[in-house]
């Protein structure tokens, strides 16, 4: 058989995927053809002619992409700084919007006097934050906690990969963010601690891609999103240095609750909420102070 356009066959998937309620219809139409011929999505033009046996794969693809599979779980790849991650079934997709908490992290870091910085991430998942901080930061020592086991072992796998490129190598640890004995050797050693933690409300409306594939010890905080964050919150004030930092992501409905709990505590000041590419509420920062005790003796 004669070869066949690609555009075409990428016209028919944007198609398929509008009517199938995608929201990017376009981006992922061509994000699945980019994977499937192996060129950049901007290279696509390059490859006006395709066999077969590849516009089948492709069109089997955005079939399951139609039934609203995550993009990421189709190419097995997500990203995160100047990093890909591969994800799948069992672990939380990272989101663009994770990459401002992770800019915002390396500038604090830039302009910190730490070296070696120490680094941890909570609710690790994919290991998206910690590996692409030791990635821009290969003099840092960087931890990170993650609970579920299933989500652990892509962590391990993000890790491994990433140390076999060359990168410095994360300690991985299981645990729950909000017991009160996790990492008690870290006390007081931490410059940076960041966070994107179960923060759902339960009972929220959540797209097919969300609700249906992304674990659910992922994505949902209680009641109100804070049954994570807010336990949390007292062991980052113990593994954080005097003069350390903190970023947490949030839910766009609790962000003011987040800054409120922390502005709360004695031990943070300079709270700061940030917003999303959308304007969304989207993270809140806070630096570790000395309480008057501290101050007295020294730190």
């Amino acid at each position: 058989m004669s070869r066949q356009p690609l555009r075409l066959a990428i016209l028919e998937a944007t198609t398929l995927l509008e009517e199938a309620g995608v929201h990017s219809p376009r981006t992922d139409a061509e994000l699945l053809a980019a994977h499937v011929v192996g060129v950049e999505r901007t290279r696509l033009g390059l490859v006006p002619l395709v066999d077969p046996e590849v516009i089948e794969r492709y069109r089997a693809l955005v079939a399951r992409r139609a039934e609203r599979v995550p993009l990421q779980y189709l190419t097995g790849v997500s990203s995160m700084g100047d990093i890909d991650l591969q994800v799948g079934p069992g672990v939380f997709v990272p989101r663009p919007e994770t990459e401002l908490l992770f800019a915002w992290a390396l500038a604090f870091l830039a302009g910190h006097p730490a070296h070696p910085p120490v680094i941890l991430d909570l609710c690790a998942g994919t290991g998206a934050l910690a590996l692409a901080l030791a990635n821009a930061r290969p003099d840092a020592i960087v931890h990170a906690v993650e609970l579920d086991p299933a989500a652990l072992a892509w962590t391990r796998r993000n890790a491994e990969a990433r140390a076999n490129e060359g990168d410095t190598p994360i300690t991985l640890h299981q645990g729950d963010v909000t017991d009160r004995s996790l990492l008690t050797e870290l006390e007081g050693k931490v410059d940076i601690v960041v966070s994107n933690p179960p923060y759902i409300p339960e009972g929220a409306e959540l797209d097919p891609e969300v609700a249906e594939f992304d674990p659910h010890l992922a994505l949902f905080g209680g009641p109100d999103g804070l049954s994570v964050i807010t336990p949390m919150v007292s062991n980052i004030a113990r593994w954080l240095k005097i003069g350390g930092a903190m970023a947490i992501e949030h839910d766009d409905t609790n962000g003011g609750q987040v800054a409120a709990l922390l502005r709360e505590r004695r031990v943070f000041g300079e709270v700061a909420e940030h917003p999303d590419l959308a304007g969304k509420p989207r993270f809140v920062v806070a630096r570790r102070v000395a309480t008057d005790a501290e101050a007295a003796r020294g730190h």
